[in-house]
């Protein structure tokens, strides 16, 4: 099976990313060598389809990201907006929980 990308995470909110790199391992000496062509992207220019790669490390800049976009006017296709409080957790009601959930 062939590996498609490749994504690096710079400490400065930038990525490496590697499209169908060529991938090398040594596992005694637990190195890794990824060569090919690269470049390298703001962490948005790769959203969504990146998403699913993040850590926690990556939490911060996923924020500062959308406070940015929510700064430029936001509002638009595939921005967060605040909803009603419809959402909410119920409150909990006293006795038996399953008497209450037959009724």
């Amino acid at each position: 099976p062939g590996i498609e990308e490749v994504n690096l995470f710079k400490e400065d909110g930038k990525v490496i990313h590697f499209q169908n790199p060529k991938v090398q391992a040594s596992m005694a000496a637990n190195t890794y060598i990824i060569s090919g062509p690269s470049e390298t992207k703001p962490l948005q220019d790769l959203l969504p389809s990146i998403v699913s790669q993040l850590g926690m490390d990556n939490l911060s800049q996923l924020q500062s990201i959308a406070a940015q976009a929510a700064k430029a006017g936001g509002g638009g296709p595939g921005t967060i907006e605040e909803e009603d409080d419809d959402d909410d957790v119920p409150d909990l009601v006293e006795g038996n929980f399953e008497e209450v959930s037959e009724n």
